[in-house]
């Protein structure tokens, strides 16, 4: 294995430079070089610059795990703007939201997804459109604007990694809200990529697969370390157990990035098929997104022994804690420690430090001070903010060797499947519909996915659960439609009138150890 030089010059330009031919992406039976890739992300970033394009703008892209979804990442990168990174499962509201909240001046979309994104830009006349597998010959389609792109060459910025992302992620309000970090600044973002390569050992002889959609922090990220140092990235458009075992054998994956959900499906597969997938080049897998029963754990780390399985625990907003396998055998059910350079402090709701063992809030105080914003609005930055630490709102407890332990959420948040949703945005959309008085949503357990959503509704009028949930299909991406949906009488309240959601909620957590799944 090539190992890092921390006195070399890295990022995705001097990879380019020192590798021009060496595979950087795989798709199927498609590849580009690194080469390749810089000339064809070069060409898109014309595209966009034609488009008024420039420093401190925002391009969207809503595309599926693809070889152009990169291209068009890096594209924007070599102008300076950002990348507001879409999840394709979205609804023409969903997405005409994010795209008028971040001023996205152009969207990058895929044919498949047209009667969405036709109907959001509708509610977005300003921002134009770059249609992958579009209409040959229109002048939105991605090959045709490249083939046509502008050829005054530009004079782009070199890359140390992709574009600066900003991630949307739900709100409490029912409306998602932009998490802005501070990686505009090349030295930052050097810093931060090199970070992350010390810590997982990157180096140009790795082979990344993309398991998780990119427009995700961890798949998404863990591919710019990739580019950083020079190494291969595998794309897997879509998750299927049996092709990721594939991938692995026919590439030697070295790394990749997972949910716990992944590792479910691969223990679905009969361990005498499984074991005829050769996976020895697999050296290090990290997971994230949503707790990992402590069974699946097991079962995983010896299913692809000798494999590292890292356990990372954070959000969008940032890492908190990590812990490697050999330290979560030892410590079952633990998050893990304290991100390097990172404090994590449990605090009441005085904002006064608890002892090990008692839980309250969880903060974390990042490295090197790196903040983030909340965008366009303050007041909630300012309420994840307290002493240079912010909180997501999730609670646990810190033992006495200092491991994390998450037992709860304040907040009314589900993780299912490594993807957070906000009950509140489906409570909204069920109170447009005429049958409904109130409503409750909430997560209830799930072998799968940790967490399944629920909705127990109240009726002012007869409506169907069928009825309901073709309701909310119209309104909101699939997998935030509730698997459960219960029709009741009267909804359990407090004296002012407040719906108790958790104890609706806890008739399904009881007897768990965590009310998180």
């Amino acid at each position: 294995m090539t190992a890092i030089d921390t006195d070399a010059e890295y990022g995705l330009t001097e990879a380019v430079r020192r590798l021009p031919d060496k595979i950087a992406l795989i798709c199927g039976d498609e590849t580009r070089t690194y080469a390749e890739f810089d000339a064809r992300s070069s060409a898109v970033a014309r595209v966009l610059a034609s488009r008024g394009v420039g420093d401190g703008d925002r391009v969207a892209i809503m595309l599926p795990n693809s070889i152009e979804y990169f291209e068009a990442w890096s594209a924007i990168g070599k102008l300076k703007a950002s990348v507001v990174l879409v999840n394709w499962h979205l609804k023409a509201d969903e997405l005409a939201y994010i795209l008028n909240d971040s001023g996205a001046k152009v969207l990058i979309s895929h044919a498949s997804l047209e009667s969405g994104f036709h109907n959001a830009l509708t509610e977005v006349p300003d921002c134009t459109l770059l249609v992958v597998g579009g209409e040959p010959g229109s002048t939105d389609d991605f090959e045709t604007a490249i083939a046509s792109a502008p050829s005054t060459p530009e004079s782009f910025r070199p890359q140390v990694t992709l574009a600066s992302p900003v991630f949307y992620t739900s709100g409490t309000t029912g409306r998602p809200k932009g998490v802005i970090h501070g990686l505009y600044d090349d030295a930052v973002s050097r810093q931060a990529t090199m970070g992350q390569v010390m810590l997982w050992r990157w180096n140009e002889d790795d082979v990344y697969i993309v398991s998780g959609p990119a427009y995700h922090a961890g798949p998404g990220g863990w591919a710019m370390a990739a580019f950083f140092v020079g190494a291969t990235t595998v794309i897997l458009p879509n998750w299927n157990a049996r092709e990721w075992l594939a991938l692995v054998e026919k590439h030697r994956v070295t790394k990749t990035f997972m949910v716990p959900a992944h590792f479910i499906r691969l223990l679905e597969v009969p361990r005498d098929e499984f074991d005829r997938f050769d996976l020895s080049s697999l050296v290090l897998i990290a997971h994230a997104g949503a707790p990992c029963p402590v069974p699946v754990k097991e079962r995983i780390i010896e299913a692809l022994a000798p494999t590292e399985i890292w356990e990372i625990y954070g959000a969008s907003e940032g890492g908190a804690t990590i812990i490697a396998p050999d330290d979560w055998l030892a410590h079952p059910g633990t998050v893990g420690r304290p991100w390097p350079g990172t404090v994590v402090r449990i605090l009441d709701e005085h904002g006064q430090e608890q002892p090990p063992g008692v839980a309250g809030l969880v903060y974390t105080s990042p490295a090197n001070d790196h903040r983030f914003v909340y965008h366009e609005d303050q007041a909630k930055t300012d309420e994840a903010w307290l002493d240079g630490a912010f909180t997501v709102g999730d609670v646990g407890y810190m033992d006495a060797d200092g491991y994390l332990f998450l037992t709860d959420r304040a907040s009314d948040m589900v993780i299912r499947g490594g993807v957070n949703v906000y009950p509140r945005e489906i409570e909204n959309v069920l109170y447009e519909h005429p049958a409904v008085v109130d409503c409750a949503v909430f997560g209830i357990p799930d072998d799968r996915l940790g967490e399944q959503l629920k909705a127990v509704v109240e009726l002012r009028e007869p409506a169907s659960t069928d009825e309901l949930t073709t309701f909310l299909r119209e309104h909101l991406a699939d997998f935030k439609v509730p698997a459960v949906i219960e029709i009741v009488d009267e909804l359990p309240r407090q004296p002012n009138g407040k719906v108790l959601k958790r104890v609706l909620r806890d008739e399904h957590w009881s007897g768990r150890d965590t009310k998180i799944g």
